[in-house]
């Protein structure tokens, strides 16, 4: 949906970022933690100083601003599905709702942010919920501790700024490489990592409370479906799932203990696998390149799992630091499969009678039934037994060092909850 787009003085125009500022202002004075207040109040102040600055130079050109409504279906499709996962993450971990008031501040900055960056650089601007998708995709994974949440307003104006200048010319016309919200995440994640600073953030709060509700792999399946069913993305959520799976299956036939131990596609990566990576805009276009495009995210994350285990570095990051790296590649990958070496396992010859709704009800069919067969073999689920103390004390008992490591985890994590037991045991462990 989108309504003609109006001209406006720069004097009306600008009301909107202000009136975003002024919102931002007000969440903050409205904050007990006083890190948090200034963070806001800076943030507001940045937008109004390019308030000022974009009146007085459209006031010497005689400039007009350009607004439209628009509600673009790829966005208020992930919104919906995003603000679902939240309300069901929230209603079984309560400490996740305190944080909705500074994603709420974070929506006003970006609303506010985008709009001011859209008027210097085009003279128009389309109000929809194109924010959304960014900043829950970037809170679903990092978010900075009160006393450092001013880098939190960093990641969404780098998010926006890559996606306003770092472009390309695709399909014949110019479009973002990055996916705005996991450009600023990878580019963070790889800064966190390599000056050690991780504890100013979140960051391992929310991938280890995500795991807290239960039958979350079952909740993050079915909001994701509506996705599918429109714009055609199964094929890389199927791609990366199955990949990471066989490898979690071979691991487990060569070691005896799980790659990722308590799952083999833990629920933060089966978020990034079906709610981060699929953007289609940043994603190839044909299937057989999204396919691909799946199987070299489930490798790449894989791989970063053990380069961060290896480096003694959170091991939270590998999901997010391969996406832009993909992002790159589509080109390359869609050419390799039209024109290329691998034209002749091109999917696009299979099903050809089909229309592309009917291509697309098949590829979700075809991700349920895997779904349910992971699911049937506690590949995903609540269910899996690496979650079990038990298993862990058996595979140490059988002289696995990487299990007695992982068991005193456990143990740990059982003790600092009041678990007497499990204070014992990792006495003896120890």
């Amino acid at each position: 949906m989108k309504t003609d787009q109006k001209q406006l003085s720069a004097g009306r125009a600008l009301l909107l970022p202000t009136a975003f500022a002024a919102g931002l202002i007000i969440v903050g004075v409205l904050r007990s933690e006083p890190a948090i207040t200034r963070a806001m109040i800076a943030a507001a102040g940045v937008l109004l100083l390019w308030v000022v600055a974009l009146f007085a130079r459209a006031k010497s050109t005689s400039s007009e601003f350009g607004l439209s409504v628009v509600a673009r279906k790829p966005h208020y499709v992930q919104c919906t599905a995003q603000l679902i996962l939240y309300a069901y993450w929230g209603y079984h971990v309560p400490s996740i709702r305190a944080f909705y008031p500074l994603i709420f501040a974070q929506l006003v900055f970006a609303y506010g942010f985008s709009s001011l960056l859209a008027w210097s650089r085009r003279h128009d601007f389309e109000l929809g919920f194109g924010p959304f998708p960014i900043i829950l995709s970037i809170n679903l994974f990092l978010l900075f501790r009160p006393e450092w949440f001013h880098w939190q307003f960093v990641i969404i104006a780098l998010g926006y700024l890559a996606k306003e200048f770092i472009r390309w010319e695709k399909g014949g016309r110019s479009a973002h490489i990055f996916n705005p919200s996991s450009f600023p995440l990878a580019v963070f994640s790889l800064v966190l990592i390599l000056t050690g600073t991780t504890d100013t953030t979140l960051g391992i709060e929310i991938a280890t409370t995500l795991f807290n509700p239960p039958h979350m792999h079952v909740l993050i399946f079915l909001v994701a479906l509506p996705g599918m069913l429109l714009f055609g993305v199964t094929t890389m959520t199927l791609a990366a799932a199955v990949t990471t799976y066989m490898f979690g299956l071979a691991y487990f036939a060569a070691t005896g203990t799980y790659l990722f131990f308590d799952s083999y596609i833990p629920i933060a990566v089966f978020v990034g696998m079906t709610l981060l990576v699929t953007d289609p805009s940043t994603a190839p276009r044909t299937e057989s390149g999204r396919v691909i495009y799946g199987v070299l995210y489930g490798m790449a994350t894989i791989a970063l799992f053990g380069v961060l285990r290896l480096m003694d570095a959170p091991t939270f990051y590998d999901k997010l630091l391969p996406v832009p790296i993909l992002n790159l590649l589509i080109q390359m990958i869609d050419r390799s499969v039209t024109t290329g070496p691998l034209k002749t396992l091109s999917l696009e010859r299979v099903g050809t009678a089909l229309s592309a709704t009917q291509r697309r009800v098949a590829s979700v069919g075809l991700w349920g039934v895997i779904f349910i067969a992971f699911a049937a073999a506690d590949g995903v689920g609540d269910e899996h037994r690496g979650q079990w103390v038990p298993f862990w004390q058996t595979t140490c008992a059988q002289g696995s060092d990487r299990a007695c490591d992982y068991l005193a985890v456990q143990q740990q994590n059982l003790c600092e909850r009041g678990a007497g037991w499990s204070c014992n045991e990792l006495g003896i462990l120890l």
